[in-house]
């Protein structure tokens, strides 16, 4: 991923040199489990750590693929460089895919457990956000059309119910890549025991794979990279609704304005909502690596390379991005000015046809069908819309409703609290993570 969009933190986990370092502590750990198997002479790993650990050099490890075509073999001949005849006892009955294999579980850990900590941040920020607007009144909208009102802090609420649920998901797709092998050129065990894996692994915080063939198998890490694509979802659905506020015919909230920032190179009135425009796009990159990552999951017989190629782009750059647009949405919503005026204002554009639903369920408890309620009130409704009537007004001058509802009683369906009263039992489910039967 270009460092436009991605943080230093995932820039070096993914770098050259943290995936050698890891492919040497994943060969120490089972030379160790094989110093005390009794095939490995004893202290062979340490004295190969004091030799070559912190000393790996990636462009030596490079410049030796050129001439082997194979990396793993470059990395082991570099060690062997830097620590003697004790390299001969690495990677003992092992094959490339126990240190790839095994290596990637450890790096998309490392990345799952950053992505994770963004997403904690921006769970902070929505809750913070939820509560301060509990009884934040607005328009809701179905269609983008004026629905029922609704209330900022519902819709809030709503966004970090969601964030909790790919939180969960991200926890669960974690717990699956953890996982890595050392069982040999088909997984059976031939030249290396299950008993050095177990060590090894544990060693490293991994699992071992169920069945791992030559390699771990992909619909693990499919999982992760499903997570992360709905995740990505996510983040876009956030991000449109404020592009949807911030429309200048909407008005209700737009992105924080920083001091000398400019946003046209034309218009100097220009505020644009950039910060999510652009989670906007980048979500659509994140959900992007999810297809290949499925069609990694069928590999020929015990293994093949095609995923191979998929995995090097596709590992760092969707979790360096998913790591990156989290932060940003999470300053988003915690910078996000709020005009709750223009929400009032808003709430009024339509002169009370979003009080329309009230009306028709208040003839129908007088007695009368629901669909001949239903077009009674759209009568009055369509004619306020399209006449710019007063709605109100014009139910009370209809006979057919004023004979069934008196003034009191209109009033009533026309209760702004009465569509609100329930938003601190919404918001507390949300913000407790309550889950629904």
């Amino acid at each position: 991923m270009i460092d436009r969009y991605s943080r230093k933190e995932l820039r070096a986990l993914w770098s050259d040199q943290r995936r050698y370092d890891t492919w040497l502590e994943v060969e120490l750990a089972a030379c160790t489990a094989m110093e005390r198997e009794g095939t490995v002479p004893a202290g062979t790993a340490a004295r190969v750590r004091e030799k070559a650990g912190g000393k790996l050099n990636p462009a030596r490890i490079l410049e030796i693929e050129e001439r082997t075509r194979h990396d793993v073999i470059a990395f082991l001949t570099h060690v062997e460089e830097l620590a003697g005849a004790d390299a001969r006892w690495l990677h003992l009955g092992m094959t490339s895919s126990d240190v790839l294999d095994s290596s990637l579980g450890i790096l998309l850990v490392a990345a799952t457990d950053e992505i994770l900590g963004g997403l904690d941040l921006l769970l902070a920020a929505l809750k913070k956000r939820a509560e301060e607007h509990r009884h934040t009144a607005m328009m809701g909208r179905s269609h983008g059309i004026h629905a029922e009102p609704v209330t900022l802090g519902i819709v809030f609420a709503g966004f970090y119910a969601e964030a909790r649920r790919n939180r969960r998901r991200l926890e669960a797709a974690r717990a699956a890549i953890a996982v890595g092998k050392i069982a040999g050129a088909v997984g059976t065990y031939a030249n290396v025991s299950p008993a050095v894996e177990k060590e090894a692994l544990a060693a490293l915080g991994l699992r071992a794979e169920t069945v791992s063939t030559q390699v771990v198998q992909r619909d693990r890490h499919a999982e992760l990279f499903g997570a992360l694509a709905l995740l990505g979802a996510s983040v876009e659905k956030l991000a449109i609704q404020v592009r949807h506020w911030q429309r200048t015919e909407v008005g209700e909230a737009e992105e924080a304005f920083g001091k000398g920032q400019k946003g046209s190179s034309a218009m100097p009135h220009k505020k644009n909502p950039i910060l999510s425009e652009n989670l906007t796009g980048l979500a659509r990159l994140l959900r992007g690596y999810a297809v290949p990552a499925l069609e990694n999951v069928a590999l020929w017989h015990e293994r093949d390379i095609s995923h191979s190629s998929v995995e090097r782009i596709a590992a760092p750059d969707a979790t360096s991005l998913a790591d990156f647009m989290l932060r940003r949405a999470a300053g988003l919503v915690d910078g996000l000015v709020v005009h709750s005026a223009r929400m009032q204002k808003n709430l009024q554009l339509t002169g009370g046809l979003i009080f329309s639903e009230g009306v028709m369920l208040a003839l129908v408890r007088t007695g009368l069908p629901r669909q001949t309620a239903y077009e009674i009130v759209q009568r009055s409704a369509l004619r306020a819309r399209d006449e710019g009537g007063d709605f109100k007004s014009l139910l009370s001058a209809d006979p057919e409703v004023s004979s069934r509802l008196p003034a009191g009683a209109l009033d009533g369906a026309f209760d702004l609290q009465h569509h609100l009263r329930h938003a601190d039992r919404i918001i507390d489910r949300a913000l407790s993570d309550e889950e629904l039967p």
